[in-house]
């Protein structure tokens, strides 16, 4: 069963933030979009974002109000249920554009949900 810890969660988005990082690194847009092991992994990664956006429920927007978290969680939708009709050009643009400030958010969240387990503890 998937968990909804959100520790592991957040781990997850950076994880699959890093890799989308390494698998586009020094392409352009050309050569990202004739790349079909890229672009299948990138999409990949997007569905695992996606998916791990929804496990942490209110804490994700509690500790980062300022992401759109919802939005993110319906970054899925296109890859997962219409493959075919994905726009290689939207998907470069958006991991290019996207991934650095939700890292970020992620790895802040981790941070706080951190310093609270060792203060609970």
């Amino acid at each position: 069963m998937p968990s909804s810890d959100p520790v592991q969660r957040f781990t997850d988005i950076v994880e699959a933030i890093d890799r989308i990082e390494q698998f586009t690194d020094g392409l352009d847009a050309n050569t990202f979009a004739a790349n079909d092991q890229v672009t299948f992994a990138v999409k990949y990664a997007l569905m695992i974002i996606s998916e791990a956006t929804a496990k942490p429920g209110e804490i994700a927007s509690e500790t980062r109000p300022d992401i759109p978290w919802c939005e993110i969680r319906r970054l899925g939708n296109r890859p997962r249920h219409d493959c075919d009709t994905v726009d290689l050009a939207r998907v470069r643009l958006l991991v290019e554009r996207d991934p650095p400030p939700l890292k970020a958010a992620c790895q802040d969240a981790l941070l706080a949900l951190s310093r609270n387990r060792s203060w609970s503890g």
